[in-house]
């Protein structure tokens, strides 16, 4: 027989069994910035993929809420996609502080050692803007808030947000981060439980 307890973790089960929480991450357009390899700003969509009338989104299916940094090139390319997004500081691009619009080349050729010391410290902040650990700390905090949130997800965001929330669902340190890769209009979707995330690839077609 079955305690009192045990009937109502059963019963907890069952219903998040049944109200499970899907997100689906996407990484704003391309920018000059992108193509230029130089630290952001907030900067707009290139001219051509404003202008795209070729992306599909059926593979989401039913969508519940959208919310979207609100940087420029995040939140055009929620119109873009057609989404009556809600702005969420929490989703915002890293603060790239003194390098924002300055492009690698650039900076390693007239600080090669405060690039290197990024590349390889989560914590460092040479650029005194905000470091990758810290992205990646407010992302799973921001991920923990919306573990519940029955339904489906979509967030319109940064590569090194997605990059942060990857991190997360496979609990890895702040140092894998550059082993990551997302380009721009890319998509990456998790599920939860209401105990744990998980990644989720979806079929090509169904």
């Amino acid at each position: 027989m079955k305690r009192d307890g045990d009937a109502k973790s059963c019963c907890r089960m069952e219903i998040w069994s049944v109200m499970k929480t899907r997100l689906s991450w996407i990484c704003h357009g391309p920018t000059e910035a992108n193509r230029k390899g130089c630290f952001p700003d907030d900067e707009p969509l290139e001219e051509k993929a404003a202008q795209r009338d070729d992306l599909s989104l059926t593979r989401l299916g039913t969508i519940d809420r959208v919310w979207t940094s609100p940087a420029l090139r995040a939140r055009q390319t929620a119109t873009l996609l057609g989404f009556d997004a809600i702005p969420d500081p929490a989703v915002r691009e890293c603060d790239y502080g003194d390098w924002r619009g300055r492009s690698l080349t650039e900076l390693h050729g007239s600080d090669p050692d405060s690039l290197a010391l990024w590349m390889t410290d989560p914590d460092a902040v040479p650029h005194r803007g905000e470091s990758l650990s810290s992205v990646v700390r407010r992302t799973g905090e921001w991920m923990g808030h919306h573990l519940h949130d029955a339904g489906h997800t979509v967030i319109i965001t940064h590569a090194s947000v997605i990059r942060a929330a990857v991190l997360h669902v496979l609990q890895a340190p702040p140092s894998a981060f550059w082993t990551i890769d997302v380009e721009p209009f890319g998509l990456v979707e998790m599920t939860s439980d209401g105990r744990r995330w998980q990644l989720r690839f979806p079929q090509v077609a169904k």
